[in-house]
């Protein structure tokens, strides 16, 4: 048995933060959540959690393990390993693998492979066949073997026709589809945003209605077939306010934000170079400011990482060279806490509830929140320790934020009842 002794429990649902404790059985299921619980049995296992907070094991259903095909920037191992230390117990993988997830047989390769980690790794399936956004897959069959969602995540669906009808079979298998956002035609260098930083460099960047206008687009066939769709890592604040729009009449619209698009502007380019290149780009200040106004009012939904490790030498050339990414997992909660709670936009509980039980009921995960007779899946962390970030467990370095301080520090992250992660004092 498990006792988090004197915690502040963050409650998802009400928003708000209770000092309690938890006992969790040996089954992995949470037993009780009371004060001043004992523990009597022999084997009980203690965790004074006086000085922190105990929050639902953390959700991101939105990151890149490489796995198959790509194992030399990441694979399922190292990938899981910087989702605990990141607090997270549940990942959700992009299908852009190489052969992709667009058949049984890498999917069942994967089931397989996640069934041997310590946290909950899931995956989607792509929409259509080889990304190459021309064919369906047989999404019904990918689910039924372990698929939890469906994205061409890295392309935009350029096929009216094939998003609609993509969007009516998600609608019918209740689950859904997320959609990445950016016209390549309106383009010219992936991962900058056409403005003033890419005019210093002299490069032709990424123009803010490369998303709007794909977003203005998708969100009225999502509306026309009542599919549950989640805009991915927008950038663009005029794209928060197409949605804003479509989302007062739709609950199926659901809008999910990177850490990076809120904590920082395109000036981290001149500082940072290609660390800090991803589709679509970190936008100007303008942007970051009213994407917040979002976050603040309730337009976003979900907070998600995008984890994308590449190797040194893909991150290590001239900008326009470089793939475009940036490692998550292990920053996430710390730029939430530091660029959100701090600053006020949001409380804690609203920041928790956006990267844990938002995330569950869209993928319909059944996990997500501390309650009696819920799977113990409990992330553990101090909300006012600075740490300097580095030393990742990800088998890539590729984030342009080492040796920065941020506010927020993982102290456990428990799994199932199991603890899987503890920070070495």
């Amino acid at each position: 048995m498990l006792l988090i002794k004197n915690g502040l429990i963050v409650d998802v649902e009400q928003l708000t933060l209770l000092r309690k404790d938890v006992l969790v059985g040996d089954d992995g299921v949470i037993i009780n959540i009371d004060s001043n619980i004992e523990c009597k049995e022999i084997e009980c296992k203690i965790i004074d959690a006086s000085d922190f907070i105990v929050s639902p094991g953390l959700i991101d259903c939105h990151v890149h393990f490489r796995d198959p095909g790509f194992t030399y920037k990441e694979d399922l191992y190292t990938g899981s390993a910087s989702a605990v230390k990141g607090g997270f117990t549940t990942v959700i993988c992009m299908g852009n693998t190489s052969p992709c997830m667009d058949n049984v047989e890498t999917i069942n390769y994967f089931e397989n492979k996640a069934k041997t980690l310590a946290i909950n790794v899931k995956t989607v399936a792509t929409v259509t066949e080889n990304l190459k956004g021309k064919k369906i897959n047989d999404l019904e069959l990918l689910k039924s073997h372990g698929a939890v969602g469906f994205s061409d995540d890295g392309i935009n669906i350029d096929d009216t026709s094939i998003l609609y009808d993509a969007m009516n079979i998600a609608k019918k298998l209740n689950v859904p589809i997320s959609l990445h956002e950016e016209d390549v035609r309106l383009i010219g260098t992936h991962g900058i945003n056409e403005g003033e930083i890419s005019s210093k460099l002299n490069i032709k960047g990424a123009k803010e209605i490369a998303e709007t206008s794909s977003v203005a687009r998708d969100v009225v066939i999502a509306v026309e077939t009542g599919a549950k769709t989640i805009f991915q890592h927008l950038s663009s604040a005029k794209s928060l306010d197409i949605l804003e729009f479509y989302k007062k009449n739709n609950n199926n619209i659901f809008c999910e934000i990177n850490p990076f698009h809120f904590s920082y502007n395109e000036s981290i380019i001149l500082q940072k170079g290609g660390l800090a290149k991803l589709n679509p780009p970190i936008r100007n200040e303008e942007n970051r400011l009213r994407i917040l106004e979002h976050i603040k009012k309730g337009t976003v939904d979900v907070i998600a990482s995008d984890h994308a490790p590449h190797a040194f030498e893909e991150k290590n050339n001239e900008f326009a060279k470089c793939m475009s990414g940036i490692v998550g997992l292990e920053t996430s909660l710390s730029l939430g806490i530091t660029h959100l709670v701090e600053k006020e936009v949001i409380s804690l509980p609203k920041l928790i509830s956006m990267m844990t039980i938002n995330i569950s009921n869209i993928f319909n995960l059944n996990r997500g929140k501390l309650q009696i007779g819920e799977i113990a899946d409990i992330t553990i962390f101090s909300s006012s320790e600075k740490t300097v970030v580095g030393d990742f467990e990800s088998k890539s370095q590729n984030s342009p934020l080492i040796s920065e301080e941020l506010t927020g520090s993982i102290k456990y992250t428990i799994c199932n009842g199991k603890i899987v992660y503890k920070k070495e004092v």
